[in-house]
């Protein structure tokens, strides 16, 4: 079987000239290679580690499964869709809630592992029946307000968890990261992340220096106590080799039905990145979107299996190719096989984990609000009707459900909130709604010409495509993002 290994050399090796494209089985030398993979190592590198951070797992296991989980996509993708594979955000809603409910980290790991079979299932399931099945399961209607309660959900996280600890450091990082986003431009401008938490660590050590200690979190949960914001004394203590931090997922069913609205996100994340891909390569990718789908369950169910983050295909990544126009997945094994050895660095991993609460309260403003507004972006590209009662209703019940804390209690144990009741809402409300109306009220795919119309089309969630467009409507969509350099980051 064919697994997208064999790579034809560019030309001569060297640097293509402007405006040329390496495709996904060429390469450039080996040199070349393996500065652009280390290139994709900078791009994914910042939310590949702050995530985990932020949802309480060890970011030295999750770099090293980002590496894994990556050969492992590409793999399963024979080499067509070039990807890296980095942390997920769209469980730290869902972790947060488990948390809160006396979770632990075999919990949470547990839930994770169930959702990524799911996903896995799901791509299955896409891959022999179309992609098509992904707009008619979920619309963009439905997948835009779970992204936005994903988000939105996690906004008491950072009132309470972070910011509290030490306001001011909180006020400036997240100053310089929306500040950093806007004024610096082409790679620089997709690290800002990254940037951020650098920033924030000095920041946090000038504090120190100047106005001595803080109070920050002790090692028992909820407890406060007078230190440094700054403390590498464990970095000090860390071992340059070892292997990270393993533990076994423990299955609660409360804790699954939390995690399993992710599945939704992670589907229209997965399909969008695809489709990107598939604009700036030019080959046709839609037969292989099952298998990227099932490639990040697959990717996410062994990761969380050893008590790893779970995974999605990485935008960054995909700035990256079209910035350099250069798609060889030989990078990607590059940059995966640097991330491993990561992993295996436990002094980078304590560095890593000495994060200044104030930073992380800084950086989680603006990534939790990006998750969020992210589902207006479905919402605005798709042009989804909020005029139609079929849309509105459902769609307002099920985000005050979930962003307010709704609760429906079965029993003493088992409890339906958040993220979870927002998303059944939505999607049950919606396919109820859409099944009884009249027809003339059923929500209709954008482009999509009414019935016995020759030449109907759909667009893909979140894409942005316009092939199911008409004429006039695709100019007007190409001057308006004729100023854009590439597809978005999420």
């Amino acid at each position: 079987m064919k697994l997208g290994l064999g790579w034809k050399l560019y030309g001569d090796g060297s640097a293509p000239p402007p405006g040329a494209v390496v495709k996904p089985d060429e390469r450039l030398s080996w040199g070349r290679t393996a500065g652009l993979g280390a290139q994709h190592v900078v791009a994914m590198f910042g939310a590949t580690f702050v995530f985990p951070i932020v949802m309480g797992l060890d970011p030295n296991l999750a770099i090293m499964m980002s590496g894994i989980g990556t050969i492992l996509f590409l793999l399963i993708v024979k080499g067509k869709i070039p990807s890296y594979l980095g942390t997920s955000a769209s469980f730290v809603g869902a972790v947060t809630a488990i948390r809160a409910a006396g979770g632990d980290s075999a919990t949470v790991t547990g839930a994770i592992l169930v959702a990524g079979a799911v996903l896995a299932l799901s791509g299955v399931l896409i891959h022999l029946l179309g992609p098509h099945v992904i707009l008619k399961a979920f619309p963009p209607a439905v997948t835009g307000a779970v992204v936005m309660l994903i988000g939105f959900n996690l906004a008491p996280v950072v009132a309470t968890a972070y910011w509290p600890y030490d306001q001011w450091i909180g006020l400036l990082t997240m100053g310089f990261v929306v500040l950093a986003t806007v004024l610096l431009r082409g790679f620089l401008g997709r690290i800002t992340i990254l940037l951020g938490l650098i920033f924030g660590f000095v920041m946090s050590w000038l504090f120190d220096r100047v106005f001595g200690m803080a109070s920050v979190p002790g090692d028992e949960p909820g407890s406060v106590v007078d230190a440094f914001r700054v403390d590498l004394s464990g970095v000090a203590e860390a071992s340059w080799i070892g292997l990270p931090s393993f533990h076994a997922p423990d299955f609660q069913t409360s804790a699954i039905l939390v995690a399993l609205p992710a599945v939704i996100a992670l589907i229209a994340e997965n399909a969008g990145h695809v489709k990107a891909v598939q604009e700036m390569t030019g080959e046709d990718l839609d037969p292989h979107m099952g298998r990227a789908i099932f490639a990040d369950g697959v990717a996410t169910t062994l990761a969380s299996s050893v008590g790893g983050s779970p995974t999605t295909t990485y935008a960054e990544n995909i700035g990256v190719m079209a910035a350099t126009r250069i798609y060889s997945t030989a990078a990607y094994y590059v940059a995966a096989i640097v991330a491993i050895l990561f992993g295996l660095c436990p002094k980078f991993g304590a560095l890593i984990a000495a994060t200044p609460s104030g930073v992380l309260g800084g950086i989680t403003v603006v990534l939790y609000g990006m998750i969020g507004l992210l589902g207006a972006k479905i919402w605005v590209e798709n042009r989804v009707d909020f005029a139609n009662p079929v849309v509105l209703v459902p769609l307002a019940a099920g985000l005050i459900a979930g962003i307010g804390g709704v609760e429906v209690a079965f029993t003493d144990t088992f409890v339906i909130n958040g993220i979870a009741l927002g998303t059944i809402i939505t999607l049950v409300g919606y396919h109820l709604l859409v099944w009884l109306a009249p027809e003339h009220m059923v929500p209709r795919p954008v482009g999509a010409r009414p019935e016995g119309d020759e030449g109907a089309g759909i667009m893909v969630v979140g894409t942005g495509d316009d092939t199911a467009l008409p004429e006039a409507a695709k100019e007007e969509r190409a001057v308006e993002g004729a100023d854009k350099e590439g597809p978005d980051r999420t």
